[in-house]
């Protein structure tokens, strides 16, 4: 008794902060997708902390939905981190299908497939698909973690998608190991507990941290150029940027396979936290792989544009301007300029 009036309050609590948390990010943030995903991930964390039970005997018709949306925000967890390291990422039609398509698992298993199987099978099944998608999303965090320009938020995010993904990791395994064991109760006492103290670790974090950092683009701070210390940095800082145009013009080091900002900084000699901060307060970007684009892409367009150059394949062009395959090169071209590298060719062919 005393663990099932333990259990109700930490989920209340939970319930009661995330869905501060949602109104608060879609408040603030509901006009920049990564704050609305945030919100929804919020949303569906609620679900998750009114219906998560480890060792469930069997479930209640009146909770199907809602232990739906709970499984099917394993698919908002991952479209939020992709969106949350990646500026250009925008939701397509496809992405509803696939929360769709978990949710309506999800609903068909509490319905009819558990009650015919066995709970502890659909429990298994449902949690093997809950950490599929959390692969994905830690994997996303670390392909896309070293791009990140912003010093501020690369620590939050990491925080964020780490503990996310870490309780979610270890409420799949309690579910799948525990199902049917005398221990379940204690288990989802402390299961609870655990995701109170992640949210209210998160939501800390997201305090400490600006938001036009973490979502938004933040515009760079204005300061008294007056001052002399003010001025001696910025002439050191103008020195630099233009060492590392001459090594993006001249050199063309963006051609150069697998180009990092470590490489980068150690080339100029600076410290790599150093040049992250050159590129992002300096010359305005937020992300790593994106100033390297905008490099290749122009050259890509000159390329396009030449008529001396007609035949030659575009995906030759892509290589050359540093592009490891002609997916990318597609995407991020067409991104910039709204058409792809062929119109783009006919279209200037018909100019010229």
């Amino acid at each position: 008794m005393m663990l099932s009036t333990i259990d109700i309050a930490l989920r209340g609590a939970t319930v009661a902060l995330l869905l501060v948390l949602a109104t608060s990010l879609f408040r603030g943030f509901g006009t920049v997708l990564a704050g609305r995903l945030a919100a929804a991930f919020a949303l569906g964390s609620a679900a998750h902390a009114v219906t998560a039970s480890i060792g469930a005997s069997q479930v209640a018709a009146a909770h199907a939905p809602v232990i739906a949306l709970s499984t099917g925000n394993v698919v908002v967890f991952w479209l939020f981190t992709r969106a949350l390291f990646d500026e250009a990422f925008k939701l397509r039609w496809w992405h509803a299908l696939v929360w769709a398509a978990v949710a309506a698992f999800s609903f068909v298993n509490c319905m009819w497939l558990a009650p015919a199987s066995g709970v502890r099978m659909s429990i298994i099944a449902v949690n093997l698909l809950a950490l599929g998608f959390i692969v994905l999303a830690v994997a996303q965090t670390i392909a896309s973690w070293s791009s990140d320009l912003v010093e501020g938020r690369r620590r939050v995010r990491v925080f964020i998608v780490s503990a996310a993904a870490l309780y979610g990791g270890l409420n799949a395994v309690l579910q799948m190991s525990l199902s049917g064991s005398g221990a379940a109760e204690i288990a989802s006492t402390v299961n609870s507990a655990a995701l109170a103290a992640v949210v209210a670790a998160i939501s800390i974090a997201m305090m400490r941290v600006d938001g036009a950092d973490l979502f938004p683009a933040a515009p760079e701070v204005q300061v008294d150029a007056s001052d002399a210390a003010v001025v001696e940095s910025r002439t050191a800082d103008q020195k630099l940027v233009d060492a590392l145009m001459r090594l993006m013009g001249d050199e063309r080091i963006y051609r150069h396979d697998n180009v990092t900002i470590g490489a980068l900084a150690t080339k100029l000699g600076i410290p790599e936290y150093r040049l992250r901060r050159l590129i992002n307060r300096r010359l305005g970007y937020r992300n790593f792989n994106v100033f390297l684009n905008e490099h290749r892409i122009a050259e890509a367009k000159a390329a396009l544009a030449d008529p001396s150059q007609a035949e030659v394949p575009v995906i030759t062009i892509a290589m050359d301007a540093g592009f490891q395959s002609l997916g990318p090169f597609n995407r991020a071209f067409k991104a910039t300029t709204g058409v792809t590298p062929t119109e783009y060719r006919r279209l200037k062919a018909s100019i010229a």
